[in-house]
């Protein structure tokens, strides 16, 4: 079922990944929640909060020109001719 609106975050892709542990605010988690519950009404796809905080904070880093900025130099320094 679909709301008619989008969310930033689209529908997730299949992806490898590594477990890693955090700890949030308690309101921080609720809103997680929610956002995951809109998720899954939007795009039709039970999904929860740990599946949802990958793919968050990718689009976070993906979209931060100030990380883009200061990871571009590091991965490709210039070769000299």
């Amino acid at each position: 079922m679909t709301t008619g609106k989008k969310l930033r975050l689209g529908p997730l892709p299949k992806l490898e990944s590594t477990k890693m542990t955090f700890a949030c605010p308690a309101s921080l988690r609720a809103d997680l929640d929610r956002y995951a519950a809109l998720h899954a009404q939007t795009y039709g796809e039970a999904v929860d909060a740990v599946t949802l905080i990958p793919h968050m904070l990718e689009a976070f880093m993906a979209g931060d020109r100030g990380f883009k900025k200061g990871t571009a130099t590091r991965r490709a320094p210039s070769k000299p001719t």
